[in-house]
């Protein structure tokens, strides 16, 4: 059994997501297994799998549920149920992440505790820049090829460049908080499962956030490896966002608080907590 499972969400961007499996088949640490969590994408995604797979160095598998509108909250929790490591890293299909990112989660990984990483947002412009050849190079997540692409003078992409020494420092001294994101977080299985996973009622919005305070509400404390973990984010448009959803996850968010709420009723187990 492979030390971890990364749990990667998809919705039709299979050219992205063979970008980002190209970033894992690169990762300087192999002992990791591959779990799609696919919210409904045409068949193109699963052809892509299928012909990646006998050239990937890890398994891989593919979850897939009928396109019903946003329910990346009801795909994750069916990832996690299946996920057969005792560790899980959760990221997206639209995250390329750097040659150290699965060493560095599990490097740092602990009980008691869930793993923040970090990334680096690009532009439309840097975004559409991004061939297979950089990423097989490596040069996608250097400060130097983000700036000759539409990077220049972000602040963000000096994170890239930090030594061991000045990552830690980073972490050490960062100013925002560490919170679960959905796009670079990882946490034992058995703390995601003792919460019941995710709240199936979120949308788009924050939906990763109220996993993670669920998870603090527990007692499993945040661990900040922001500048250690990278994955570069590549942009685009998310015509599936909206005013009333991400209100309503406010609510529901609020509530929690409220209640100190840890088990969510409407997760992978239907119900209040046994």
């Amino acid at each position: 059994m492979a030390l971890a499972t990364v749990i990667l969400s998809t919705y039709n961007q299979p050219e992205w997501l063979a970008l980002c499996l190209q970033g894992y088949r690169l990762q300087d640490h192999l002992d990791f297994s591959i779990m799609i969590a696919d919210d409904g994408s045409a068949d193109e995604t699963r052809q892509l799998i299928e012909r990646l797979r006998p050239t990937l160095p890890f398994p891989i598998e593919h979850l897939w549920q009928p396109n019903e509108g946003f329910r990346k909250t009801m795909m994750l929790n069916r990832a996690i149920v299946a996920a057969q490591a005792p560790y899980l890293i959760f990221s997206d299909g639209d995250c390329i992440p750097r040659r150290d990112f699965v060493r560095e989660h599990l490097t740092r990984r602990d009980r008691g505790r869930f793993c923040a990483g970090g990334y680096v947002r690009l532009s439309m412009e840097a975004t559409s820049r991004i061939t297979p050849a950089a990423v097989e190079s490596g040069d996608f997540a250097g400060k130097k090829w983000l700036s000759r692409n539409g990077m220049k003078g972000e602040p963000t992409i000096r994170k890239l460049n930090l030594g061991p020494f000045r990552a830690w420092l980073s972490n050490r001294v960062a100013k925002a908080k560490p919170r679960w994101n959905g796009g670079n977080a990882s946490c034992w299985r058995e703390d995601a499962i003792a919460v019941n996973g995710f709240d199936e009622r979120m949308r788009y919005g924050a939906e990763d956030n109220e996993f993670g305070e669920r998870l603090e509400r527990k007692g499993v404390r945040a661990r900040q490896i922001r500048y250690n973990a990278i994955v570069v984010h590549l942009e685009h448009p998310r015509g599936y966002r909206n005013a009333a959803d991400m209100q309503r996850n406010k609510e529901i968010r609020a509530e929690g608080r409220a209640e100190g709420r840890v088990w969510t009723e409407f997760g992978i187990v239907k119900g209040a907590a046994r």
